[in-house]
C-alpha cells in the first residue's frame, strides 16, 4: 500500500492518470480475473504491479487468456519471473521493472559475481542474492569504519554501526557509489530492466 500511495500521489505531476486501482489479499492471490477485467474496462494503457513475481506470473497468464494487451510495469519483486516453474517466458516479453541488479549486465563486477555464484550454487543469481552479497560488504565496511572489535557487546556494536552506515560508500553489484541516510534509506541510481526474447536487458 505504501508504494501505491506514493505512486498515486506523484502520478498527476508526471501527467499520468490513474484510471483504476485494485488490490488482493493473501487469501485471494491466485485469481486476478476481476481486477484485470476492471483495468481493461477502464482502458488502462499501463498496469503498475508493485508485487512479487509469483503473483505477477499468474497475472500475466490470466491477462493473456482474457485478451488484455497492455504494458505491465513492476518493481524489484519481478526479478525471477522467468524462473517460475511452468511459466511461459513469452508472456513476460516487454515487461518492464525497476531493479538494482540484472545478471545480463556487462559490468565486470557483476559478471564476476554471476560466474562465481553459478560455480558455487549451480544457478543464476537474482536481485535478492545480489542484495545479500552487497549487504555483507556494506556491514564489513561499516564495521571497519566504526573500528568494531571482538570484545564489544552486541548493543555497543549496534550503536556505532548506526553512525558508521551514514559515513561509508560502497560500489557493489547492485549499485555504484551506494550511500545511506540516517533514516536507513539508501541512495543509488535507478535501473530499468526489460524482458525481451526470454531474457533480462537493461534499458539504457
Amino acid at each position: 500500500s505504501g508504494i501505491y500511495e506514493k505512486f498515486a500521489q506523484e502520478a498527476p505531476n508526471q501527467g499520468i492518470e490513474v484510471v483504476d486501482a485494485e488490490a488482493f489479499t493473501a487469501d485471494s492471490n491466485t485469481d486476478f480475473s476481476v481486477q484485470l477485467d476492471k483495468c481493461k474496462e477502464a482502458g488502462a494503457e499501463l498496469v503498475f504491479l508493485p508485487i512479487y513475481y509469483t503473483e505477477a506470473s499468474l497475472i500475466l497468464q490470466q491477462a493473456d487468456k482474457a485478451g488484455f494487451e497492455t504494458q505491465f510495469f513492476g518493481c524489484d519483486g519481478m526479478d525471477g519471473i522467468l524462473d517460475v516453474e511452468g511459466f511461459d517466458a513469452d508472456l513476460a516479453n516487454n515487461l518492464m521493472f525497476l531493479s538494482p541488479f540484472t545478471p545480463t549486465s556487462t559490468d565486470e563486477a557483476i559478471q564476476k559475481f554471476v560466474t562465481d555464484y553459478k560455480e558455487a550454487y549451480g544457478g543464476t543469481p537474482n536481485q535478492f542474492a545480489a542484495d545479500a552479497y552487497d549487504g555483507v560488504y556494506a556491514m564489513k565496511a561499516a564495521m571497519e569504519k566504526a573500528e568494531v572489535t571482538p570484545d564489544m557487546s552486541a548493543s555497543d556494536i549496534c550503536d556505532v554501526l548506526k553512525g558508521a552506515m551514514t559515513e561509508i560508500t560502497i560500489s557493489g553489484v547492485t549499485a555504484k557509489e551506494l550511500t545511506w541516510e540516517a533514516s536507513g534509506e539508501p541512495s543509488k541510481a535507478p535501473m530499468v530492466v526489460k524482458i525481451a526474447d526470454g531474457d533480462y536487458a537493461v534499458v539504457e
